[in-house]
């Protein structure tokens, strides 16, 4: 197993590995601690069916079925299916709009997730580049940046993060084929209070962990106040320095830290330009410290 860094600060190409096949402990603590160490690992040119997937998920944790349970691989709700592309009936193979705009997921429920891992099947192409990138912000450096009096200000405190509003915002897009949630949906995922510093499983070090997709206000701070320093936030981590944009390839299986970075998919391709992504997220359910020892 080859791996290599971006210049960026942020991702890491991962070679010479399969797998289709089970990770040996050493490999499996490698992969671990790149993840923490690299916070986005592209393994390039594999080839996994759905089972594969799921079985590369589950030595990282749980794998979490997504709460609207719209698309999944036969016999895999854990497996989730992203994609643009429609049946022989115009039936929509997948759900086409998952990740457009800044956030990270499962900071709406109080279990939290480690990782997503995706796995491309089709990338959107146009002029021999291809479309669809998925980018990411590093929030272990955007947490070392922020100036000390920001620090001690928000030492502790928590922000309510709630599902309902990445959901509705991205029910308002052109094309969404969302529905509204069902109470029964909505009492699934009420609004829950995380810290806005948290401590990385895997490094140790702390992480700003408050994205503007689903943080909504500060607990114990007028909302005045509260709204500017979340603003604050949402500029901060949109420094340019902080971005890497992944341009995905066919093969490509993408893991991504959900802890130390946020992310969101960049729409610019057409319904005529297809894409089919596999995906399973990992839930932060092990001891990732002693694993990555």
């Amino acid at each position: 197993m080859r791996i290599t860094p971006n210049n960026a600060g942020l991702g890491a190409r991962v070679e010479g590995i399969d797998l289709s096949q089970p990770l040996s402990p050493p490999d499996y603590r490698t992969v671990l601690r790149a993840l923490g160490q690299y916070g986005v690992l592209c393994f390039p040119g594999q080839d996994l069916e759905a089972s594969h997937l799921a079985s590369f998920g589950r030595r990282f944790g749980e794998l979490e079925v997504n709460v609207a349970n719209l698309f999944h691989a036969p016999g895999l709700p854990e497996v989730m299916i992203l994609s643009n592309m429609r049946d022989a009936e115009g039936k929509p193979l997948g759900l086409n709009d998952a990740g457009q705009g800044w956030h990270t997921d499962m900071s709406y429920s109080t279990e939290i997730a480690l990782a997503n891992a995706l796995h491309a099947k089709t990338v959107p192409m146009r002029d021999g580049r291809p479309l669809g990138d998925t980018q990411f912000r590093n929030m272990h450096a955007a947490y070392d940046d922020l100036p000390a009096e920001v620090k001690q200000r928000l030492e502790g405190r928590v922000a309510i993060h709630d599902f309902e509003k990445f959901w509705d915002v991205m029910r308002t897009r052109p094309g969404s084929i969302r529905k509204p949630l069902t109470p029964e949906q909505r009492a699934k995922k009420p609004p829950v209070p995380q810290p806005i510093f948290r401590i990385h499983p895997i490094t140790g070090r702390r992480v700003l962990y408050c994205n503007p997709g689903y943080a909504m206000w500060i607990e114990g701070l007028e909302r005045n106040e509260s709204d500017a320093l979340l603003e604050y936030l949402f500029r901060h981590q949109a420094q340019e320095k902080y971005l890497y944009s992944h341009g995905w390839a066919p093969g490509d299986l993408l893991m991504w830290d959900n802890i130390g970075t946020v992310h969101n998919a960049v729409a610019d391709y057409t319904p005529e330009e297809h894409r089919y992504i596999l995906r399973v997220q990992v839930m932060a359910t092990l001891d990732y410290a002693a694993l990555a020892a």
